[in-house]
């Protein structure tokens, strides 16, 4: 081969490699995408994956009939990938916002088949023009095969550690679509000589990239209009950390805060929650001195606690630390929260809360359960029996935990579940439920060591909702959300408990608030 046919060859080993670093990252980023705007992320990474492998198969069937004007057909490959992928997380955040419900999962799965279709067809294609250039074809495949794999997993940890947390989902896109973008202009002027209308094709090039540019620069505030039509009140604090989309929405005095979509509280009534949390299994507990909160890094169950004069240590373990940087300087949250996280009796752990009652070797007077829905299978595992176990393990004789069980009336098999699950560990447990306005009725699962009688527990703490006399009327619940599920053909159905081996939460989950 001539020097010019080498730094052909070479670039097209290189392109192999770029272009799969793409095709992973539209891979997870649609996977992404559906786990936020969808839920359950194990169903959507798994739905994306198969269908984005589905299209590279059908992409390298189809790729048998390009035989003619390989490099033109590779470049118009980039260019539909470019503007498709590019686009993708923009239109997704539209269709959700204006289109019928289920249009968007409709779009989402299209999208991701058919940019994998296109990413299909690209190694062949190369690989058939590197053989045509005068590489042997052994060399050619093996060669452009290894830079597909590597880029693989250089995308991958591209999009983990670096462009989903600090560029977002919509930016993320069009600033790959752009490097798809790039591959194909720059493939276009090395083969120019062998390209019939040679301007044409550069110049269609250079207009997707104006709009891939506006995209970069204008999409995110676009998408951000868009996103808000999915929330009640105007958003005024959005952020994506490594483990979620964090949304603050205030209107009229009423501060709410989302996790990747579910409302965590509002300031209008979020003292019912907290305080039915609380101060049951503080005042069961007698003299707490050491708590411990799960989940809870808004700091307002950790507020609750502080009011107990007897507790020395807080250990308060979220995940994600934006969460508590959030709640640690937003004036709105600060409020709410009285500055607890603030605290010298405050430790605040990010860690996630199985690793950490699996490695910590302390013992509790009073745990707080105060985690986000198992909507999910990194959730779920917070709500199995060998989660609850370690709880029990960790439990103080005469101490108690609180659990937040989801609601009674919307998801009554999920609630009951729940509780079968704690009861499982050989715990005495107390249901109890409150209505909580922004969420409806509210369960909770109060579990001890030791027997529980409710009508021993007062109620000495400055509270705004919960009294000693509420306490026993919160543990009797309605016919329409009893522990007796009845099913259409009148029997009383058998509750699964959940564990890590059989998740069978996730999907009830689903099924109860799908049409919430």
């Amino acid at each position: 081969m001539n020097e010019k046919s080498i730094r052909q060859s070479n670039f097209i080993y290189w392109a192999s490699g770029i272009v799969s670093i793409c095709g992973i990252i539209f891979e997870v980023l649609f996977g992404a995408l559906g786990s936020y705007i969808l839920g359950d992320g194990v169903k959507q990474y798994t739905l994306t994956i198969s269908l984005f492998l589905t299209g590279m198969g059908i992409g390298a069937s189809i790729s048998e009939r390009v035989t003619k004007n390989l490099i033109i057909s590779f470049v118009y490959i980039e260019f539909g990938v470019a503007i498709i992928g590019g686009f993708s997380s923009f239109t997704m955040f539209g269709i959700t916002a204006f289109a019928p419900a289920g249009t968007d999962a409709f779009y989402l799965y299209l999208i991701t088949l058919i940019v994998g279709a296109l990413t299909g067809v690209e190694l062949p294609i190369l690989i058939r023009k590197a053989n045509e250039i005068g590489v042997t074809l052994n060399r050619s495949t093996a060669r452009v095969l290894f830079s597909d794999y590597a880029g693989g997993l250089v995308g991958g940890l591209l999009f983990v550690f670096l462009l989903r947390p600090q560029f977002g989902m919509v930016k993320s896109a069009f600033l790959v679509g752009c490097i798809n973008l790039a591959v194909a202009l720059v493939v276009l002027w090395l083969f120019r000589k062998e390209i019939r209308r040679f301007a044409v094709h550069a110049v269609i090039g250079v207009s997707i990239g104006l709009l891939l540019v506006i995209g970069l620069f204008f999409g995110e505030a676009m998408a951000f209009s868009f996103e808000q039509k999915l929330y009640k009140d105007p958003i005024i604090y959005m952020e994506e950390s490594s483990y979620q989309k964090i949304i603050l929405t205030q209107d009229q005095g009423d501060t709410r805060l989302y996790l990747d979509g579910s409302l965590q509280f509002s300031s209008t009534d979020e003292y019912r929650y907290h305080e039915v949390l609380v101060h049951p299994t503080m005042e069961y507990a007698k003299n707490p001195e050491n708590v411990l909160i799960l989940g809870g890094g808004d700091g307002i169950a950790a507020k609750e606690v502080l009011k107990y004069e007897s507790v020395k240590n807080v250990s308060l373990v979220d995940l994600d630390p934006a969460v508590t940087a959030l709640a640690n300087s937003n004036r709105l949250i600060l409020q709410l929260n009285d500055g607890s996280l603030r605290s010298d009796k405050v430790e605040v752990i990010h860690e996630d809360a199985f690793q950490f009652l699996e490695n910590s070797e302390k013992w509790y007077d009073a745990i707080i359960v105060d985690l986000p829905d198992p909507n999910n299978e990194s959730l779920n595992k917070l709500y199995t029996k060998e989660f609850y176990s370690l709880i029990r393990n960790h439990l103080l004789p005469g101490g108690a935990a609180m659990i937040q069980g989801t609601s009674p009336v919307f998801a009554t098999k999920v609630y009951w579940t729940i509780s079968e699950t704690v009861k499982s560990t050989g715990m005495d447990i107390v249901n109890l439920h409150a209505d909580i306005p922004s969420f409806g009725n509210w369960g909770f699962v109060m579990a001890s060591r030791e027997p529980i009688k409710l009508d021993t527990i007062t109620i000495n703490k400055s509270t705004r909702f919960l009294t000693t006399d509420m306490v026993t009327s919160l543990a009797e619940f309605g016919k329409d959300e009893d522990s007796r599920i009845i099913d259409e053909d009148g029997d009383t159905v058998d509750l699964e408990i959940n564990t890590l081996i059989d998740p069978n939460l996730i999907q009830l989950y689903e099924n109860a608030w799908k049409n919430y």
